[in-house]
């Protein structure tokens, strides 16, 4: 027995002498990696990369109290914040190329912000079903195609369709192809409704434009009315001595705001080109009150604008009173803009 003893822990002695140096080995090769990536000075390199990326996470977390007072910067900024994400990449590659742990580090806080803005967005939320399909879409004045921007339109199973910014002598042709399939309609200014279901109390939304560019109707459906609004909110311009011009937009938002507060139906759907984004300050007397499609129940951003690279949502269904079941983006009209299309249940 005292032979045997003696035989295993000389065997355990061997291994351990066996395993120490590959031990030494594995800690020295750590050692030498960390060398050659950045050493101490990691944590020295790269501090104004690490600058803007707490500036950018705080941008991201705090867009709301970027200023409007010059150029409209923070409605700008709203309005393509989901892009500001673009830089998060950008900035990581630097970081690396500069070895710089303390870059790394400060990119977690736009990394966490943004996904927590935006990671619900990206997801689909779609579902099946729904009660009423209803499709906005800026048909452009300059549109060629009025027939197959009607049949596009009709090709989506829409219940309730809303145009906006239709041409001068234009809705004639509209009514023309789309009336087969929407037997009720009502066109005020340059925007209208198109419906499968009677419409009753058709009529002008004072927006504050000074001629009619929204419009308000009752839609009966085979399970009860739906107040329908139909908008066009005023153009936003970015140009180099103004900024981002964007007053005009924010009065008819107020005033449409105004409108569907007291509105006196319980069901509510807004269709329209709103020329803002659902993050943008500037839409909150509508945003505030009715609650997104695409948000709610989207597959994506579902950017809408322009149509040859869409870049930003400014056209929107949003609903009071329904529950969004899906919404999603159509496929290119002879417009520069995507048609829009929701599923709600009433």
């Amino acid at each position: 027995m005292a032979r045997a003893d003696m035989a295993e822990a000389s065997e355990t002695a061997e291994g351990d002498r066996g395993q120490g140096p590959r031990l030494r080995h594995s800690g020295s090769r750590a050692r030498r990696a960390f060398a050659r990536w950045g050493g101490e000075g990691m944590w020295r390199r790269g501090w104004i990369i690490a600058v803007i990326a707490v500036l950018l996470g705080l941008a991201l977390i705090l867009h709301s109290e970027v200023p409007n007072a010059v150029g409209n910067l923070g409605s700008l900024w709203e309005t393509f914040l989901p892009w500001g994400g673009v830089l998060i990449p950008v900035l990581l590659l630097l970081a690396v190329l500069r070895r710089s742990a303390t870059a790394l580090i400060a990119l977690l806080l736009p990394v966490l912000v943004w996904m927590n803005l935006f990671a619900g967005q990206v997801t689909d939320k779609s579902g099946t079903g729904g009660d009423l399909t209803v499709v906005t879409h800026n048909v452009n004045a300059e549109n060629q195609d009025l027939a197959g921007t009607a049949r596009g339109l009709i090709r989506s199973g829409a219940d309730v369709v809303a145009l906006e910014e239709i041409a001068s002598g234009k809705a004639g042709s509209y009514e023309l192809h789309l009336d087969g399939t929407f037997p009720y309609h009502k066109v005020v200014g340059t925007v209208g409704v198109w419906s499968k279901y009677p419409m009753k109390d058709a009529k002008s939304v004072d927006i504050k434009m000074g001629w009619p560019r929204a419009m308000r109707a009752t839609v009966e459906t085979p399970k009860g009315d739906v107040a329908v609004y139909a908008a066009h909110l005023p153009s936003v311009r970015v140009q180099f001595r103004s900024g981002f011009t964007a007053g005009q937009r924010d009065d008819s938002a107020t005033a449409l705001g105004e409108a569907i507060k007291h509105e006196k139906a319980d069901r509510i759907v807004l269709l329209g080109d709103l020329n803002g984004t659902m993050n943008d300050r500037a839409l909150a007397p509508v945003t505030a009150q009715m609650r997104s499609t695409q948000g709610a129940a989207g597959d994506g951003f579902g950017f809408s604008w322009p149509a040859s690279f869409p870049m930003a949502r400014i056209d929107q269904i949003m609903v009071k009173g329904l529950e969004p079941v899906s919404s999603w983006t159509l496929g290119a009209t002879g417009s520069d803009h995507l048609p829009v299309a929701a599923s709600v249940k009433l």
